[in-house]
């Protein structure tokens, strides 16, 4: 019996009883924004406390895993954006595995492509890694990406996808590195150009960047590599004192669109043991064959393929 068995088996036996930028986001916005998160104490506490934590039972908070932050030892954090809309349970189209490592002071962040077919792990059948979030909430999902690496997730934090244009809105814009040059003439942000090189985007603007697709050669590679440009912008921003402007709405957006089993505690650990470590990333995304099963697309990710994201996250946190 596998590792991942034998906790799924340790959880149903004690409880007889779900299972895209990000992070990761609540993690470098609330560790970033420093002196105003002193500054506005309880205000920040209430909102993380009272609104955004929300636990799950595929992440057991033991004693010795909670020690893992204050002994300042690797984390492993699943950064989940999800569209999510009224009257639909939505999907999780970004999943990034994002490892922070303080004692090499880096960050590793792994995309998996939405379409990737795995075990949906509390369904018993395969299925897109996305329709997880649509079968079991945040709870499948966690479980159903720790089946798919071999690996133990510390947090989780969840963003609505509907609410960036908010966020990014609340900081006051964001930096990004464009690799593309192309005209939105789509939803958001009519008639914006996307041009190569640097630019400066506004909520509106980010989000027809992100969610950009058909105009990109690499498809939803090319996609899930701008959400990780996207989250290092805005850990960038967070992370610069005085980039929020109005910091009453942007506690509002959070509260509204962001959950994480983080505690304000956990929140306070990161940010004095290990903000620096998000100046200094790499990512990686999953590699698969795209075929079509039913007439339905997937991407195949091999055993080979997932061996290597368990070995590339293993290593990483063993690093020293």
């Amino acid at each position: 019996m596998s590792r991942q068995d034998k906790r799924e088996k340790s959880r149903k036996s004690r409880k007889s009883k779900y299972l895209k930028i990000i992070l990761g986001i609540v993690l470098v916005l609330f560790a970033g924004t420093g002196a105003y998160a002193y500054s506005i104490w309880n205000d920040v506490k209430d909102t993380v406390d009272k609104k955004i934590h929300k636990p799950v039972d595929s992440i057991e908070h033991t004693p010795e895993q909670k020690e893992k932050i204050t002994k300042e030892e690797t984390l492993n954090i699943l950064l989940m954006g999800v569209d999510e809309r009224k009257h639909d349970k939505g999907r999780a189209d970004t999943l990034i595995i994002l490892s922070i490592n303080p004692n090499i002071n880096k960050m590793q962040m792994i995309s998996i492509p939405r379409d990737s077919r795995t075990l949906i792990k509390g369904m018993g059948f395969k299925d897109k890694i996305n329709h997880s979030y649509a079968f079991g909430g945040s709870d499948m999902t966690i479980s159903t990406v720790e089946n798919f690496a071999d690996i133990e997730l510390d947090y989780y934090v969840k963003l609505n996808m509907e609410g960036l244009v908010e966020l990014v809105d609340a900081l006051g814009g964001i930096t990004v590195q464009n690799k593309l040059d192309w005209y939105d003439s789509g939803y958001y942000e009519k008639g914006f150009h996307y041009a190569k090189g640097e630019l400066e985007l506004n909520g509106e603007q980010t989000m027809g960047f992100v969610r950009m697709r058909y105009k990109d050669p690499n498809g939803d590679f090319g996609r899930n590599e701008r959400q990780r440009e996207v989250i290092r912008a805005i850990i960038d921003k967070g992370a610069s004192i005085g980039s929020i402007t109005k910091i009453d709405e942007f506690l509002d957006v959070i509260g509204k669109n962001v959950e994480t089993n983080m505690t304000f505690d956990d929140m306070k650990h990161l940010f004095s043991d290990y903000r620096s470590a998000s100046q200094n990333s790499s990512s990686y995304q999953v590699k698969g064959n795209g075929t079509y099963i039913d007439d339905i697309y997937y991407l195949i990710v091999s055993d080979q393929e997932r061996q290597k994201i368990h070995e590339m996250i293993t290593e990483f946190n063993q690093k020293k």
